[in-house]
């Protein structure tokens, strides 16, 4: 690398994102790797940032979904070499405190003092810069580099495994998930749709797709789930008639604290949440791994904008429902999942609307988050190399 600045994509305030020059990343630990970036997704989590909805300061480097080309290596690093293609998990973790020994590596106690957890470029998460921008430092490399087959097969599928496709399959997992049952999914966006698609794969016998966005609840009917519009009616009473007249065994929650009501505009946080327990048959499951925060700028009351959002305990205690919460321990799926997209089992990239250069980032969050011109998972190519397109739609990943 000759150049000591690079291109990364920084927040600057609310709807307001910047690609700048900043200082090239520096191995600053024997155990990291810096990475030439070929593939970062934009995520939905990173909206609630651009939309000044967390405490996010500017100057933050955004992206916590990133693939690329190992470019250095720090001497500590014994199972990685120059030229490796490699994903990384988002969680940011040292595999070395009591959560990571447990596999529990979304809640590292070593990377982010005070705080249980780190990511890349997300606030509260640690200092990790974001990967959307042309090289990234990986710390704790040997632990947290996934190895991905040499060349450029498969990018758009790789790059889900850095979040979204783990946390859809974690979603599901956590809502107590058996074959044969019925699922209902509350959010088409990639998240929820990974965890319909999941639920797919894992041989559930109906999946319930809850969203208001057509394009969405149409890619959920591609792969084999049924729609269901909740600006139509009722959620939960489409789903009981859908389902036989019959609750679902499991629920999931792909929207977290920015849901909105049967208006389709105004926010009621506790929506979700509300539906999941009126869905879910007695001694069933709920898997939320839909974001939540302890704090929350834009909040429309005191509570909830101090993280504490009123729930239904009584209906869910008198239902012996199960309740999941957390974020993804990416480590625990992501070899499972690259497994399966090699062997042609999986192929989550439908997901995909775009893929596109660093420049065009700026626009793309702003119409990702307007949710126009079909913007629903992008992936950027901060250094090139891979043509921008918007990938033709398919009948069926299944």
């Amino acid at each position: 690398m000759t150049s000591r600045t690079m291109k990364a994509l920084n927040y600057v305030g609310p709807f307001n994102v910047r690609v700048q020059e900043v200082d090239m990343p520096r191995l600053e630990h024997p155990d990291d790797i810096i990475v030439k970036v070929t593939s970062a997704a934009i995520c939905g989590s990173d909206l609630h940032m651009y939309e000044g909805r967390t405490a996010a300061e500017a100057g933050i480097t955004f992206g916590h979904e990133n693939l690329g080309i190992v470019e250095e290596l720090g001497d500590g690093v014994t199972l990685l070499k120059k030229g490796d293609r490699v994903v990384m998990p988002f969680n940011v973790a040292d595999g070395r405190c009591r959560n990571c020994e447990d596999g529990k590596t979304a809640f590292c106690t070593g990377v982010n003092p005070g705080f249980a957890g780190g990511a890349y470029g997300y606030v509260a998460m640690g200092p990790y810069r974001g990967g959307q921008a042309q090289y990234l430092r990986v710390p704790y490399a040997d632990f947290n580099a996934l190895k991905l087959p040499a060349g450029t097969e498969n990018e758009a599928d790789f790059i889900l495994l850095a979040d979204i496709f783990p946390t859809g399959w974690h979603g599901i997992e956590i809502s107590g998930f058996q074959p044969g049952d019925s699922v209902a999914v509350f959010g088409a966006g990639p998240v929820g749709l990974m965890a319909a698609y999941s639920a797919q794969l894992r041989g559930a016998s109906r999946v319930f797709v809850v969203d208001r966005v057509p394009e969405r609840l149409r890619a959920a009917e591609r792969i084999g789930a049924i729609a269901i519009n909740f600006t139509a009616g009722d959620a939960v009473d489409q789903i009981i008639a859908g389902n036989g007249g019959e609750m679902v065994d499991r629920s999931v929650d792909a929207v977290g604290y920015q849901a909105v009501g049967n208006d389709n505009s105004t926010e009621v946080p506790n929506i979700v949440l509300e539906n999941m327990i009126r869905v879910t048959r007695a001694c069933g499951g709920l898997g939320i791994p839909g974001l939540y925060v302890p704090s929350d700028p834009g909040a429309g009351d005191s509570a909830a904008a101090n993280g504490m959002i009123s729930l239904s305990f009584g209906k869910l205690f008198e239902k012996g429902l199960t309740l999941g919460t957390g974020q993804c321990n990416v480590k625990a799926y992501n070899r499972q999942l690259r497994d399966l997209i090699v062997a042609g089992k999986a192929k989550p990239s439908f997901v995909v609307s775009h893929e596109i250069g660093i420049e065009d980032a700026e626009t793309a969050y702003e119409k990702f988050d307007k949710r126009i011109d079909g913007y629903t998972k992008v992936i950027i190519h901060p250094n090139g190399g891979f043509q921008d397109k918007k990938p033709p739609v398919v009948s069926s990943p299944l």
